[in-house]
């Protein structure tokens, strides 16, 4: 069973969180200015908790604003941790082996319960949406001058908007015989206010807001305010088209003495927030200071900062493309054509001229070798990568380097094999359509080093490659950082070279290769209890024949992410 990762919905949980807090803030900065403006305030919190920044910056991340491939800057990185203070843990790094495997059944649980708790709110908004639904049905069409359709119900609800989209007003019947000529203008003028200010869309998307995250007393906390801001500036408007005060108050009085409140908070009426307070602000009619400049200027500049941060954040941190076909090494001449499908085995090979010849190789083998990556840094391939064969030869235009590096100093071998390799990725991109970037981020990996007693490698009189089999590497001659690379593809998992050995070594692996295991996978997975003929795991393995072992830490693993790759044409 695969953990499920909590990381993400954390980071946007607090973003959220951090949101709201400072949407109070401006809401206290602004408690002497109209309740319109707090109100719209409190929309943006509640609409954040919609929105995750992960979508705004990965909006900034695809702004191609340099002409050619780059390293991403320091402050990146930076940038990126503040933006995600819980760290995405992929998968943990394979560690020593155990008899069973356990798995977490604590997001299993999570999930449910989440799962049961939107369950709940949408079962009780869908009963009490079928009782507007209702009262709506048996309605009758009133003759009453207003922009939207206003219908007489025989049921007892207040004066209220239903539907988002297309609302319709829905009156008790005999409610202008209840209150007066006046009284009845202020409460139509009322629910009119409602209808201009689409506020029964904000709280409909509130409600999905709550369902949501019902389990986040923010939510429910910023509904309240919604509410108490929404009906506020409804009785300020009302007030100042010239109302009586004391009439609006004694109408919206009458309401709560006959009828009972709106069973939904996406279909407002008038009675909603805090009564008390209510009259009281309209028998006040208080005069409202108009917006100064300077909080006009902090309203901007925090909308600004809510919706350019994020965005801004992607472009600075944006990874660079890995796969270009403005590379300025390319091969001159390139033959792609697909493997016989009853070959076996494969090849991937350097020739004289510093040219490419695969044999039997898989798209995704070619890619990790082009990129210098194992088969763990590779995210976003489609499955066929994996499976379609290829037998590639490729030259450059004039032969670079000696035909044989054996004897070629260090500092050669990899100039020539990095040129080889800059090569192959201008043929990715050409001939395959790869269009990748790469990625950085924390994770557990696996640490090489020396045991304690010492290692037990022996220096060689040449150097070679390094050959890999089932439950076998061995190599003539080769650097530990390539058996720390062969070692992650076994184990599918990064794995460091930390041991501080310089050279080469000549050294020969063999450990117990679980059944089922294949030869080109080599994934090493738990053993079976009593194996027939068990020998060593990898892990005792590499203690014992070589004195070196396995450690897992936390460090930074390059990942190239696949965006676009096709099927090349034959030729």
């Amino acid at each position: 069973m695969t953990p499920i990762s909590l990381s993400p919905f954390a980071n946007h949980l607090w973003q959220s969180t951090v949101f709201a807090c400072v949407a109070a803030i401006l809401t206290l900065a602004l408690r002497k200015n109209r309740a319109q403006i707090r109100y719209m305030v409190w929309q943006a919190a509640s609409i954040k908790f919609l929105i995750p920044w992960a979508l705004l910056v990965s909006v900034g991340s695809r702004i191609d604003w340099r002409t050619a491939a780059v390293v991403a800057p320091p402050v990146a990185p930076a940038i990126r941790q503040i933006a995600q203070p819980f760290a995405l843990s992929p998968a943990p790094a394979f560690a020593a082996p155990s008899t069973a495997v356990t798995p977490p059944i604590a997001p299993a649980l999570l999930l449910a319960a989440w799962l049961a708790g939107c369950a709940f709110l949408l079962s009780r908004w869908w009963i009490r949406w079928r009782r507007m639904r209702m009262a709506l049905r048996t309605a009758s069409l009133l003759p009453v001058d207003a922009p939207i359709p206003v219908m007489s119900s025989p049921t007892n609800l207040e004066p209220g908007l239903f539907g988002v989209f297309r609302p319709v007003l829905l009156l008790p019947d005999g409610i202008a015989e209840r209150l007066t000529p006046e009284q009845f203008r202020a409460v139509l003028a009322h629910e009119l206010c409602h209808v201009r200010r689409r506020d029964n869309l904000a709280a409909a998307l509130h409600m999905i807001v709550e369902t949501l995250f019902w389990f986040h007393p923010l939510t429910w906390w910023l509904g309240a305010r919604m509410v108490e801001e929404r009906e506020r500036a409804c009785d300020e408007e009302v007030v100042g088209q010239g109302n009586d005060p004391e009439a609006y108050a004694a109408g919206i009085l009458n309401v709560c003495r006959f009828y009972l409140s709106s069973p939904l908070a996406c279909a407002p009426g008038v009675t909603g927030s805090d009564l008390k307070k209510r009259i009281e602000a309209i028998m006040s009619n208080h005069v409202l200071t108009g917006i100064t400049f300077a909080r006009k200027s902090l309203l901007i500049a925090a909308g600004i900062a809510a919706v350019a941060g994020p965005i801004a954040i992607g472009i600075v941190s944006a990874p660079r493309v890995v796969a270009q076909t403005q590379a300025a090494l390319k091969f001159d001449v390139a033959s792609i054509k697909p493997s016989d499908p009853d070959s076996r085995g494969f090849r991937l090979e350097r020739i004289p001229g510093n040219g490419l010849r695969t044999t039997g190789t898989s798209l995704s083998a070619l890619i990790q070798w082009a990129y210098d990556i194992g088969d763990f840094q590779l995210s976003g391939a489609p499955s066929w990568i994996r499976n379609a064969r290829y037998d590639i030869l490729a030259r450059p235009e004039k032969p670079e380097g000696p035909d044989d590096l054996t004897d070629a100093p260090e500092p050669l071998k990899k100039s020539l094999y990095e040129q080889l390799r800059e090569r192959t990725r201008s043929l990715l991109a050409e001939r395959f359509g790869l269009v990748a970037r790469r990625e950085t981020g924390e994770r557990s990996v696996l640490v090489l080093a020396i045991a304690r007693n010492g290692h037990k490698l022996q220096t060689p009189a040449r150097d070679s490659g390094i050959s890999r089999d089932l439950g076998v590497i061995s190599s003539e001659g080769a650097t530990i950082e390539m058996l720390a690379r062969v070692l992650g593809m076994v184990l599918r998992n990064p794995v460091l070279d930390k041991t501080g050995l310089e050279g080469r070594y000549k050294f020969k692996l063999e450990w117990t290769e679980e059944p089922g295991a294949g030869k080109e996978k080599g994934i090493a997975t738990v053993p079976d209890a009593n194996p027939p003929e068990a020998g060593p795991s990898i892990y005792s393995a590499i203690q014992q024949q070589l004195g070196l072992k396995l450690e897992t830490q936390k460090a930074p693993v390059d990942v190239i992410v696949i965006d676009r790759v096709e099927k090349p044409s034959e030729n």
